[in-house]
């Protein structure tokens, strides 16, 4: 039997599982319920699984009958604080938290692929790791779990992601850069408060912060090619206590972005130079707190050939979209910096069922008839991959 055969007993178990997990989401790090509720499925199916990940992330383990490669599927399971306005009958029952993300779907789907290689593990080559990876909104659950062991021996690795703005029945799977990275920024300037009819007694924090985020920019539009895109945003600035006094202190928060390696290396040390020069130049002293988050997401070339020829055979040859790459960020590019891995954006756009919202939007929703070929792509890119 092959995929497509063995996943059609499983669509309306596929169905019944993304909406209880639907209705019941738990935010980062604390996915106690959901952990529970998957542990208690495996259970039920009979695979090998252990803890792996903080405190509720699990990792299955599927060994194949032949000799192969060593592939690693993740679905992550964490849920955004987000009120729910879709009206669904499953809609969530936790006040004020969404799966707004879909992941959700994504837990569903890899269960489900879960069932259908436990199904053909007697054609199974090598071994399959299915990583249930919790806290991917707060970027800690990869890193969590690669520390606790879950790439010991792994060749490759492989996620999907539901995306609305690729319509249904198509996926996007393209080699290269596809997610941006995404690091957080926290700036302090001193300077020194007088009143404001005399500001040549102080030193002004507000213009120090003004000369501040030009420079910065400068880092964007000298510094880096304008063949890769690159950001440098300020979110939010908080500076002087009254109208007739010169501010002495600033702080500034906000967030880079790239789709190069190279560039998301460099990031830190070039605001560093131009956070300490410019509080120089105007006589005040300032410290720079750089956070990194997430790096980019780059779809290794092989992997994809691979998923590509997987998509078709699961959704017939014309299944490829073309999406341009997102500035948001994925921290299963963590895995991906370890093994050759890529990411597949799978489409659940439809306006038919109202599936036409962005992710993390309260009304955001999928074309659930979608999924199952989500569960199919899961099982045959581990099938494709291991038996090369």
């Amino acid at each position: 039997m092959n995929v497509q055969e063995i996943a059609s007993k499983y669509k309306d178990y596929l169905i019944e599982k993304r909406r209880f997990f639907h209705q019941y989401p738990e935010v980062s790090t604390k996915e106690y319920n959901t952990s529970k509720a998957i542990k208690e499925e495996l259970d039920k199916i009979g695979v090998s699984w252990r803890p792996c990940g903080l405190e509720t992330g699990i990792l299955v383990t599927i060994q194949g009958a032949k000799p192969g490669k060593t592939i690693l599927l993740r679905a992550d399971m964490d849920a955004l604080t987000v009120q729910e306005t879709t009206g669904a009958p499953y809609a969530s029952k936790n006040e004020g938290i969404m799966h707004a993300c879909g992941h959700d779907c994504h837990i569903a789907m890899l269960l489900t692929a879960v069932r259908i290689l436990d199904d053909m593990k007697d054609e199974l080559c090598g071994t399959v790791k299915l990583a249930f990876q919790p806290a991917e909104e707060v970027a800690m659950g990869a890193k969590s779990m690669i520390e606790q062991g879950a790439l010991e021996g792994v060749d490759a690795c492989f996620a999907i992601h539901v995306w609305t703005d690729v319509k249904s029945g198509m996926v996007s799977l393209e080699a290269g850069p596809r997610m941006a990275s995404a690091d957080e920024f926290h700036i302090t300037i001193k300077g020194k408060g007088c009143h404001g009819a005399q500001p040549e007694q102080g030193v002004d924090a507000v213009v120090v912060t003004a000369a501040m985020i030009n420079n910065l920019q400068a880092i964007v539009s000298r510094e880096i090619s304008p063949a890769d895109p690159a950001v440098v945003t300020v979110g939010s600035i908080q500076a002087g206590t009254r109208w007739n006094v010169v501010a002495e202190n600033s702080y500034m928060t906000g967030t880079t972005r790239c789709f190069s390696n190279e560039v998301w290396s460099t990031f830190k040390d070039r605001m560093e130079r131009i956070v300490k020069s410019t509080a120089e130049t105007y006589r005040a002293e300032a410290e720079l707190e750089y956070l990194r988050i997430v790096p980019p997401t780059v779809n290794d070339p092989e992997v994809v050939a691979v998923a590509q020829k997987s998509a078709k055979t699961i959704l017939g040859e014309d299944c490829l979209a073309d999406l341009p790459a997102t500035t948001g960020g994925e921290d299963f590019s963590y895995f991906m910096q370890k093994v050759p891995g890529a990411v597949a954006m799978l489409g659940t756009g439809s306006e038919a069922c109202g599936a036409i919202w962005p992710n993390h939007s309260g009304n955001f929703c999928v074309d659930e008839a979608q999924l199952v070929k989500g569960a199919m792509l899961y099982a045959q890119v581990a099938m494709d991959f291991n038996a090369q």
